[in-house]
């Protein structure tokens, strides 16, 4: 299963749940809070049960795993990996920062990653040695000095709760540009070369697996915290091999 054949039913996906979602695209959404104190909406939820029908039928052999309904046979060797809303809150809030992750998992690696924005409609997907957006491609730009950076995260409050509050504050004071466009727009932004560094503390499954296959598409680093591998992390890190030793480095300083 390769990208050029898998390409026409990931975009059915997309434009699928889409749909759904840019319905309920600034209107009066009820919003519910899940045990972790998340938000969620129906649009959340519709948009993952139409994925999730729309795979069955396709590939009934194949495991799901989704932010909002869970997991269906994650065992299997091809497991799809979904997060029908990235960036809710962002949602909620009528802010164009958030987008739909579709993942495909081979034996536990991910293989394909999609990024979909519902509102501007645009297609971002990777397969690991490349990067498209709206069938062009797309490459991280050259940044090779950290004080040229334009750094990207989500939440820095999550930084300070999850991570080192003083080896983040010196990468900002280092970076030219550090601003909160996060969640999936934020590596979107990195992989289609308008940042540099795309910083996430902490990350679940369904947040993660569709960006590794799509940085490394664009010729980036996708690591966690630490620097080690990303598919099995809980935490993010992404630019390029010119700086990403050094921000590695930077943000693990503990003095």
């Amino acid at each position: 299963m390769d990208l050029k054949d898998l390409t026409p039913f990931l975009q059915l996906l997309a434009k699928e749940s889409a749909a759904i979602i840019r319905n309920h695209f600034r209107t009066s959404i009820n919003v519910e809070s899940k045990s972790d104190l998340s938000p969620v909406t129906i649009a959340d939820k519709l948009a993952e049960e139409k994925m999730r029908e729309l795979i069955s039928q396709e590939f009934p052999t194949h495991g799901i795993i989704g932010e909002e309904f869970g997991n269906y046979n994650p065992d299997v060797e091809y497991v799809w990996i979904l997060d029908p809303i990235d960036g809710t809150k962002s949602f909620i809030s009528g802010a164009l920062s958030f987008g739909t992750l579709i993942a495909l998992q081979r034996n536990g690696k991910p293989i394909i990653g999609v990024v979909n924005h519902p509102i501007l409609n645009e297609f971002l997907i990777g397969d690991n040695a490349t990067c498209l957006l709206n069938n062009s491609k797309v490459m991280i730009r050259s940044c090779n000095d950290i004080s040229e950076a334009t750094l990207l995260t989500t939440d820095h409050l999550n930084i300070y709760k999850y991570q080192s509050k003083f080896g983040f504050d010196n990468l900002i004071s280092k970076v030219k540009l550090y601003r909160n466009w996060g969640d999936c727009y934020g590596y979107y932004l990195l992989a289609t070369g308008f940042a540099d560094i795309m910083i996430d503390p902490i990350m679940s499954i369904w947040d993660s697996n569709a960006l590794i296959p799509i940085i490394n598409g664009a010729g980036g680093i996708i690591t966690d915290y630490k620097g080690n591998d990303a598919v099995n992390g809980t935490s993010i890190v992404a630019s390029n091999s010119a700086i990403h030793h050094d921000v590695i480095r930077i943000l693990n300083d503990q003095k």
